[in-house]
Parts: structure tokens; sequence; C-alpha cells
């Protein structure tokens, strides 16, 4: 697992491969066996493999998410908010599952923040995508998961950067120290 984790870095390039139907089944059930806060699972799940519609959803915001419409596929990740308070972090919880069953397929991946982001002066991000797919009123969008075969070279962590300073042990300002 953290040799998974030191090599899961964010992807913005891909190659023009589509993905198999196998490689997404797999994704998909990976987010569909996230945890949820009391197995709520206010999370549901757009799979978008349509060129035009990936065009359309990079321009969901200002920035950061153009590298979508070279994406073999977007998951867009929303959960429906009247089921639980938390749906944010359900989301984000079943983003990242998500993310390590990419990377442990070989693919990349990168995540493109909706929540609290805007597309335009006036409109917010999430309201031009909700209309975009026809999502209800009442579904709130965490995020899209852009995911392909890498066409770019990311070096993998190092335990060496790893911000120990920012650890403690048993009460803040305690420094942790690794055995």
């Amino acid at each position: 697992m953290l040799e998974l984790l030191k090599k899961r870095r964010s992807i913005r390039k891909y190659k023009d491969t589509p993905l198999s139907p196998e490689e997404i089944a797999q994704l998909v059930k990976a987010a569909l066996l996230a945890p949820s806060s009391k197995s709520v699972y206010p999370w549901e799940f757009i799979v978008v493999t349509d060129k035009t519609v990936l065009e359309k959803l990079a321009n969901c915001k200002k920035h950061s998410a153009a590298f979508l419409k070279d994406a073999p596929l977007g998951i867009v990740v929303l959960a429906d908010e009247t089921k639980s308070d938390v749906w944010v972090e359900d989301t984000s919880i079943a983003s990242i599952i998500i993310q390590l069953m990419a990377q442990s397929l070989g693919l990349g991946s990168c995540w493109i923040q909706v929540r609290n982001r805007m597309h335009n002066e006036t409109v917010t991000a999430e309201d031009y995508i909700k209309e975009l797919l026809n999502i209800p009123a009442n579904y709130k969008v965490e995020c899209i998961i852009a995911v392909g075969y890498p066409d770019q070279e990311r070096r993998p962590r190092t335990e060496e950067s790893l911000k120990y300073d920012v650890v403690y042990e048993n009460q803040y300002g305690q420094k942790y120290t690794i055995n």
C-alpha cells in the first residue's frame, strides 16, 4: 500500500487510448466499495466517456479542468445531500479510492475540484455541471476524477519528503518520532 501511495501522483496528460469496459467496471466497483458514514452511501457516480461531454465538462471552471478534454474517462462524483450531513467526507473517500484503484491498474488520474468553485463570474461549476448532466437539485457535485493512460512521467514521492514535523504524539506540539 505504501508503494502504491508513493507512486500515485496527479496526472494531467493522457494517451489517446480508451479504457476497456473491464477497467471502467473495476473503477466503478472500487467506488461502490468505498466506506460511508453509518453505511448511508449518499454518493452516486456519472461515468463519462463521451468526448463531447468530456470537452464540455473541461469548461466547468476557469482554471485546472481543461485537461479533462483529453482524458478518456471522467467520473463525476456527487451525492444526495438530503441523505447525509457528511456527504463531503463520503464523496471524498470514494474519490480517493477511485484514484488508488486507477493507480493499481497502471492508470493515471487527477481530482478536479468542483464544490465551491466557479464556472464564471455568476455561475458555479456545480450548477454548470448539474445543468449539463441533468443532475437533480438536491444533489451536490464534489469533484470529477479524470482517468486515463498517463502520457507524462511523475516521480514517486519519497519517504525522505514526508513532513513528520506536522505529526505529534499524545498532544499537540509533542514531536512524533518514528522508531
